[in-house]
């Protein structure tokens, strides 16, 4: 049986990173690679797509990861609560964590990296990804579903890990 095509959307700091991502995320079978060059335009693409996982970036000028996934979650009309989002940032920092946790961020990853594990990470999120729970938003904060337990992590050396095994946080 084979796996259902997965939307990937790729929002990076700027065109050039951008289009790297795009190709070479596009080179697995499976994934439907959208790459976009401004908020208004991913906007407009989810607003009669489901996209399965945003890759965006903290250091776009545009929109910073932070804001722009807690715009896109915040926004009824796109129903994207189980999409999982990856956030990429050359500025690694005590209060990532928080910031990412509060915004809805699944994963973290330190520039420079290679676009080869950025596909790894891309893979092993939606293979992880729950499709049938959706994320409920309770008096305006989202709250995320419990992933615990539901896959082994290989965190590398440019991840930051945002859910620890046993941390309450991820509840």
């Amino acid at each position: 049986m084979s796996q259902p095509m997965r939307v990937v959307a790729v929002f990076a700091a700027n065109p050039a990173l951008t289009s790297v991502l795009s190709a070479t995320l596009a080179t697995r079978p499976g994934l439907k690679v959208r790459s976009f060059d401004s908020e208004a335009g991913l906007v407009a693409y989810m607003r009669f797509a489901h996209v399965d996982l945003l890759v965006c970036d903290f250091d776009c000028p545009e929109a910073p990861a932070a804001e722009l996934t807690q715009s896109l979650r915040r926004n009824a009309e796109l129903g994207c609560a189980d999409m999982q989002v990856i956030a990429l940032t050359r500025r690694v920092g005590p209060h990532l964590k928080v910031v990412a946790t509060m915004h809805g961020i699944d994963e973290v990853i330190a520039k420079p990296m290679s676009p080869k594990y950025l596909l790894e990470r891309v893979v092993a999120r939606l293979d992880w990804a729950p499709r049938e729970v959706p994320a409920p938003i309770v008096a305006g904060m989202l709250r995320r579903p419990s992933r615990q337990g539901s896959m082994t992590p290989n965190w590398g050396a440019n991840v930051v890990q945002l859910f620890p095994r046993g941390s309450t946080q991820a509840r």
